[in-house]
């Protein structure tokens, strides 16, 4: 997964990820608005040391969602 991919992808994606990490609040979805490096800012905040989990999840997701199955981030 890129950057690219990522914004591309992130009205399907917040979603989902609200859905299965719900720590994240609507504000931490909204500032990240299909931004990588803000998206997993905001799961450092709120996960901490689950940090890794979070990406790995995401990196899954987006290999599942990817149509061109593009190799991760």
């Amino acid at each position: 997964m890129n950057a690219e991919q990522f914004k591309g992808k992130w009205n399907q994606f917040k979603g989902e990820v609200k859905r299965q990490w719900g720590k994240l609040t609507d504000d931490d979805i909204t500032e990240a608005e299909g931004n990588y490096d803000k998206f997993m800012g905001r799961v450092q905040e709120r996960y901490g040391d689950k940090k890794d989990e979070v990406m790995k999840w995401t990196n899954e997701w987006f290999d599942k969602h990817n149509t061109s199955g593009a190799a991760s981030r």
